[in-house]
C-alpha cells in the first residue's frame, strides 16, 4: 500500500484499428474511461490523454482524424506524462499507448497492465 495518491495515465487504443470511424473511437474512449473508476477506487487520480487533447483539437477547428491530430494527441500524452506517477496500459494494439509506455519506462515510472496491480492507497483519516 502507498500513502500518496498517484496520477495514473490510462493508455490504450483510441484511434487504432478504427479506420477513423467515430463510433469505434467513442467505444475505445469508453473502454479507457471504464478503467477510471477502479483507478480512483484504489485511491489514485486517473487521467486519459484524450480528455486533454480532444478539446485542444476542437479549439483548433480539428478532430481526431484531422492531420493536426498527430501534432496534438502524442505531444499531449508526452507532456502529461511529465506529471504522471504511473501508466495503466490496457490491452490492444496502439502505437500511441506503446509510445506512452516507452516514455514512462525511460522516465522510471511504473507501468501496470491491470488495475489490480496498482498499489492501494492508504485512506486518509477524516477529521
Amino acid at each position: 500500500m502507498t500513502d500518496a495518491p498517484m496520477l495514473v495515465l490510462i493508455a490504450g487504443p483510441y484511434r487504432s484499428g478504427t479506420g477513423g470511424d467515430p463510433d469505434a473511437m467513442a467505444a475505445n474512449l469508453a473502454r479507457l474511461e471504464a478503467a477510471a473508476w477502479p483507478v480512483f477506487a484504489a485511491g489514485h487520480l486517473p487521467v486519459i490523454g484524450e480528455w486533454l487533447a480532444l478539446p485542444v483539437l476542437r479549439s483548433a477547428g480539428a478532430g481526431p482524424t484531422d492531420p493536426l491530430a498527430d501534432e496534438v494527441l502524442y505531444p499531449t500524452a508526452d507532456r502529461l506524462l511529465a506529471h504522471c506517477d504511473a501508466v495503466l496500459r490496457l490491452s490492444g494494439e496502439s502505437a500511441g499507448a506503446d509510445q506512452d509506455v516507452a516514455t514512462a519506462r525511460r522516465r522510471g515510472l511504473p507501468v501496470y497492465h491491470h488495475v489490480d496491480e496498482l498499489p492501494r492507497r492508504v485512506p486518509e483519516e477524516t477529521a
